[in-house]
């Protein structure tokens, strides 16, 4: 027996990755110093009128004992050269000009991280072409480094952490999709400005899905994207509506198709019609039709860095122990983790206890992970 292995399916096979013992705790963030991020609108020149103001000339005259310095607040006894002064007769009689203990320089611009600007002017440049995306970045991040050598390895360090992200959230969004494999309809809700703004939109649809997933039993798997031309939020998903749980009624609505330029025929739910603005129900019938579907919410992932919101409960594999003979063959190289191939009909263990031949309703009663 290979214990407490995760097993997720790609559409036609079934794959277990063994159990390993992984760092414990949480992960620690590594420090980074902040950085003042100069705005190209924020002024960073003092005006004349600010330069010859009398009453700070006549301020900077003005000259009081160590003592009194710090009693006003102007000066702390921790600072170094008020300790060199408290050292000379117990800085009695000392004094010193005011404009000598200025208060520290304010920032000019924003206190952020490196990795704040970075995801600040990525995101920013999202319309961009990849070539073109990384030269701006690039060149917003250059004064804030010693060289341009430095700037450029944490730009192509900062990259290669998005398309890792990228990568692993399409694979984790995949997964969840082809081990539930009950999915009916493809979904697209769109907000009308008689009804809601972006922020309410977003709001109210998340509610009203959540009410839906607990009450109902709805699953679903989607992201949040917006029209290339309009710039409208709106949200496609792919949906498990177990029967008799739609809540108001299907009807077909022919109307014009801006985008393609002729006219359409569409599924529109009249309660999302009413609560939203427009809603789009295309029925999932095969597993061709599930594959688009899925393929169209990824192009989104990728091409907006939006995250998958999902359903509670949405799992991405299920634990169970394998005995050897039903292992096919080891998919993984030498100098990566194993990854077993697994049989179309192999046993499902659950701490010892056999739960039947792998199957829908055996997948249901067992333990699942992310």
């Amino acid at each position: 027996m290979i214990p407490e292995c995760k097993i997720y399916t790609d559409g036609t096979s079934y794959i277990a990755i063994p159990h390993t013992e992984g760092r414990k705790g949480p992960r620690r963030k590594p420090f980074e110093p902040l950085i003042d991020v100069v705005d190209t609108n924020i002024q960073t020149e003092v005006s004349e009128q600010e330069t010859n103001n009398p009453a700070e000339t006549e301020q900077e005259q003005l000259k009081l004992t160590v003592k009194e310095l710090v009693d006003i607040g102007l000066v702390e006894e921790t600072d170094e050269d008020i300790i060199k002064l408290f050292e000379r007769n117990d800085g009695a009689e000392n004094t010193a000009p005011v404009s000598a203990f200025k208060e520290k320089p304010k920032p000019k611009g924003r206190l952020m991280t490196r990795k704040e600007l970075f995801e600040e002017l990525y995101k920013a440049n999202l319309d961009k072409r990849p070539r073109e995306r990384k030269q701006l970045v690039l060149n917003g991040m250059l004064p804030y480094f010693k060289n341009a050598d430095n700037a450029k390895a944490y730009v192509d360090k900062g990259f290669e952490r998005k398309r890792h992200n990228v990568i692993s959230r399409k694979v984790r969004l995949s997964r969840k999709i082809y081990l539930h494999k009950h999915w009916n309809y493809f979904v697209t809700f769109t907000y009308s400005d008689k009804l809601h703004d972006e922020e309410t939109f977003k709001k109210q649809l998340k509610y009203t899905l959540w009410n839906l997933t607990k009450r109902k039993d709805w699953q679903y798997a989607g992201v949040w994207e917006r029209a290339p031309v309009t710039n409208r939020l709106h949200f496609h998903g792919i949906f498990d509506i177990p029967n008799g749980t739609m809540p108001g009624e299907l009807i077909e609505v022919n109307d014009w198709d801006s985008k393609n330029k002729r006219r359409q025929t569409t599924i529109q739910n009249t309660y999302f019609n009413e609560k939203f603005g427009r809603s789009d129900f295309e029925l999932i019938t095969s597993q061709e039709t599930l594959g688009n579907s899925m393929a169209y919410i990824l192009k989104y992932i990728e091409k907006t860095g939006e995250r998958i919101v999902c359903s509670k409960g949405l799992s991405a594999y299920f634990i169970s122990d394998i005995r050897e003979d039903d292992i096919l063959c080891n998919m993984s190289d030498e100098d990566k983790p194993a990854k077993f191939l697994l049989f179309d009909d192999f046993a499902c263990w659950d701490e010892g206890l056999y739960m039947g031949q792998v199957s829908d309703a055996v997948i249901a009663q067992m333990r699942k992970s992310n």
